[in-house]
């Protein structure tokens, strides 16, 4: 099995303020890793600052073998020659000026394979997406806007999707929608991914791992099998019921 992304004894916040303290784990390629943890444990900017949008005070970030700790955000995304890291903020932050297609096409990042992904490829993922081509991104719909920011993020042709909170804020039907998508893109397609989320029962039955942080550090790297077959740990760990 091939690693993809290991985080060594990671401390980084905001300016001088520190959020993650001596963080370290191993992604293996292929596997989906459940990022958990209460609110204001630094999940967010463990995502933060894999993207480069922090200040790391210490620790190293190795994507597919090459310390990218040092680089700015934009050479993360697509200077790795297999494909960098694509990132879906809790935000969303869709060009809401563009339309859906220009959204998808700002970004695409082309590659030689019979299954790279296109414009062609998310609109089959993502139907509605189709539909609402010519749309400005003001004019979708909160999960319309959820949609067409992870298909963006498949444009650049990622090694590494990032996820965070992606069934925030939305309605039970387009929360099922999504997380099919997911669970399709991950499973089938065998894209490497980590996923920050409040729902932890729904993201577990779709991952291969799961980190616990609390405040600021690693308190459980387990199987997301065995955490999810454990309700007692993980209403302790996360403050959920049992």
């Amino acid at each position: 099995m091939t690693e993809i992304l290991r985080v060594n004894h990671v401390v980084a916040g905001y300016a001088e303020s520190v959020i993650l303290s001596d963080v370290s784990f191993v992604l293996q390629e292929g596997h989906t890793l459940a990022l958990l943890g209460r609110n204001g444990v630094g999940k967010t900017t463990l995502i933060n600052t894999l993207m480069g949008v922090t200040r790391l005070h210490a620790g190293h970030i190795v994507l597919d073998g090459q310390s990218i700790e040092q680089w700015p955000s934009f050479k993360r995304v697509n200077a790795l020659s297999r494909g960098g890291i694509g990132w879906v903020p809790q935000e969303r932050d869709i060009f809401k000026s563009l339309t859906v297609h220009e959204n998808l096409t700002a970004v695409y990042r082309h590659v030689e394979s019979a299954h790279a992904w296109t414009p062609a490829r998310a609109y089959e993922f993502f139907p509605r997406l189709l539909e609402r081509q010519g749309n400005l991104g003001n004019q979708l719909s909160g999960g319309e806007q959820q949609m067409l920011a992870l298909a963006r993020a498949l444009m650049v042709n990622p090694r590494l999707l990032l996820l965070d909170e992606p069934l925030e804020g939305l309605a039970p039907i387009i929360v099922q929608e999504i997380l099919a998508a997911i669970r399709r893109i991950t499973r089938e397609e065998g894209m490497t991914a980590i996923i920050v989320e409040q729902h932890p029962q729904m993201i577990l039955a779709i991952s291969d791992e799961a980190l616990v942080l609390d405040r600021g550090q690693v308190v459980l790297q387990e199987s997301a099998a065995n955490l999810l077959d454990r309700p007692d740990l993980l209403g302790d760990l996360l403050g959920v019921k049992h």
